[in-house]
């Protein structure tokens, strides 16, 4: 049988061996959050940022930045239906509700205009998904956000390398959250960030994330609220020192296999994960989705990917389909969508020999 063709793994050299051993032997003590506080520094350079805060996974930064909002009870946050059920638990943490409004169709984000329409006097906030490294339309939704006095987040979980208009994303709303999980474009195993320009979230942030004890507070072991426990490991920071320090390699690995993709599938009748004018995408996942009217088959052509040793990932189901939600109405791309798309393997070191066999069983399945 053919090599295994991964659907994604992340880029492990000697220099994130040698900066995780150094932590795990010296990073105690005085330098116990040594590798931590040069991982958020380092980051926020590269974002261009003010304030950053490494957490455990990107699931608690988001938890992290609604809570400090004063998000809770009876409150809601829009958010696109096509998506992970990360974006949407921390929200039903607080006691809040998700509103889910349907997607563009080209980009597979937030819909704008979806997203006005939902707004009622219990919005708190809207929840931009940069789904698969694409950009929402954040000029639309800062200009909404900003009409309604609503806050605009970024979770920008997939989207490293992303640049929408001259900025990073998640360096745009209000707060920016990460993923560092090992099918990242950058690792740290499991893990996250929040990042922000705001001072005095950024402090409400900390102050939540250290089990409710203020910067401030000089009494030892006094909480001033109750707080949560978010907190990135040392040994994490470490691993993520070295793989910020190889970020551009990490970036334009992902582009160049997007693009041996893009080349190879244009002439079949199938769409990409775009890239409008004035953006980059940092293309994380490479996505195809069949042309509505073509006969496809979703399932078999995963089942001929096993076959083949070749991994396949399914598009993101519509959250308001899962049984934990209330089902919604007017979401209409968001489920003619997920039945017509596939993830593409995009690990890093792929080859053109391995992307032609992928590329050879989709031609078999997606025909004019």
């Amino acid at each position: 049988m053919s090599t295994r063709i991964y659907y994604t793994k992340p880029s492990i050299t000697e220099k994130e061996v040698e900066y995780a051993t150094d932590a795990t032997r010296n990073g105690w003590g005085d330098r116990c959050y040594e590798y931590l506080h040069r991982f958020e520094e380092s980051f926020k350079q590269h974002l261009g940022v003010k304030y950053a805060v490494a957490t455990s996974s990107c699931t608690g930064a988001l938890h992290l930045g609604l809570a400090a909002l004063e998000i809770g009870l009876g409150d809601e946050v829009i958010l696109a239906d096509t998506n992970w059920i990360a974006t949407a638990s921390p929200i039903t943490y607080l006691g809040a509700k998700p509103i889910f409004v349907d997607i563009l169709p080209d980009s597979w984000c937030l819909d704008p205009q979806r997203v006005r329409d939902a707004i009622t006097p219990q919005t708190k906030a809207i929840l931009a998904v940069h789904l698969y490294g694409n950009l929402c339309d954040m000029t639309a939704l800062l200009a909404i956000g900003e009409q309604y006095g609503i806050p605009v987040i970024e979770d920008a979980a997939e989207a490293i390398g992303s640049v929408y208009h001259g900025k990073r994303a998640g360096s745009i709303g209000k707060f920016g959250t990460f993923s560092f999980h090992g099918t990242k474009t950058l690792t740290t195993g499991e893990g996250g960030m929040f990042v922000t320009n705001d001072a005095e979230l950024y402090e409400h942030v900390l102050t939540l994330n250290n089990h409710g004890r203020a910067r401030s507070q000089t009494k030892q072991f006094w909480p001033d609220t109750v707080g949560f426990k978010y907190k990135m490991s040392n040994v994490q920071a470490a691993i993520g020192c070295a793989q910020l320090e190889r970020i551009d390699e990490l970036i334009a690995d992902k582009r160049r296999i997007f693009a041996y993709y893009e080349k190879s599938l244009q002439a079949l009748p199938l769409k990409m994960n775009p890239e409008p004018a004035g953006t980059q995408n940092g293309y994380w996942m490479p996505n195809i989705v069949v042309d509505p009217g073509v006969s496809f088959d979703r399932s078999a052509l995963l089942a001929d990917f096993k076959e083949q040793n070749i991994d396949g990932r399914v598009f993101f189901y519509p959250l308001s389909m899962l049984p934990m939600f209330e089902e919604v109405e007017g979401t209409p791309f968001s489920y003619g969508l997920f039945n017509r798309a596939v993830n593409l393997p995009t690990y890093f070191g792929l080859t053109e020999a391995e992307m032609d066999r992928v590329c050879m069983v989709i031609g078999i399945h997606v025909c004019k």
